[in-house]
Parts: C-alpha cells; structure tokens; sequence
C-alpha cells in the first residue's frame, strides 16, 4: 500500500503562482512515477503533470507546457507542481497519484497499473 497526501491549494487571483506538495510514504517501490491530476465541476480528471523518481523524467499536459513545472525531492519523497501564471480554467482540485507507469497521450498525462490516490487539494483561480 501507498499513502499519498497532498497541500497548498489555495484561492488566488490570475496571473498569480502556487506551488503544491505532495507526499508518499508505504511501498512506493513498484509505484515509481508521481502524477498530478485535476478535476474541475463537471468535467472529468485530467493529467497535467508527471514525473519518475529517481530518474526525472517528466510530463506535461499540452495545456500548462511553460507555465507548470513537477519537481521532486527524493531525500523526503515529495513531488511539487509549481504552478505560475494561472488562469481561471486551472480551478480544480487537484489529485496527486503514485501509478506504475505514466506518460503523455493525445495532450494529457496518462498512466497505468494501479494508482494509490490523495485526497486532494482545491485551487480556485479568480479573473
């Protein structure tokens, strides 16, 4: 099993930046890639951001290429999606993931395999 929690969601208003964390802890050997997800009223879960500890190797969803950037520290096993220059249609909550295996389809962060699911955090973007 995998724990997975996530923070700093907060309201902000266009243009402005958020940097949120995400921690896991368990048996996150064979859940090597952390993703970022969200999901705005109405609509379905997106990927927009994903990375492979260790290694690096990331992905982005078409929509926040330039202004999204997944970083990781593996010493304390947190990923980080700083966000910049948001825009309102970046309002959701958004879900951290650790999943098996992820990458880049028709524009947006997809994965693989089982997904161990935060509770997610609520970023509200005002125009």
């Amino acid at each position: 099993q995998v724990q997975v929690a996530e923070s700093g969601g907060d309201s902000v208003q266009a243009g402005g930046s958020l940097r949120l964390s995400c921690g896991a802890s368990g048996d996150t050997y064979n859940s090597p890639c952390m993703g970022w997800f969200r999901q705005a009223p109405g609509k379905e879960r997106e990927g927009v951001a994903a990375i492979y500890r260790g290694g690096g190797l990331r992905f982005y969803a078409d929509s926040v290429k330039g202004r999204f950037t997944i970083s990781q520290d593996n010493a304390k096993n947190t990923v980080y999606l700083q966000m910049n220059n948001l825009k309102p249609e970046d309002t959701a909550m958004y879900y951290c993931a650790a999943v098996a295996w992820c990458g880049v389809d028709g524009g947006l962060v997809t994965y693989t395999g089982t997904a161990y699911w935060g509770k997610g955090t609520l970023v509200t973007i005002s125009s």
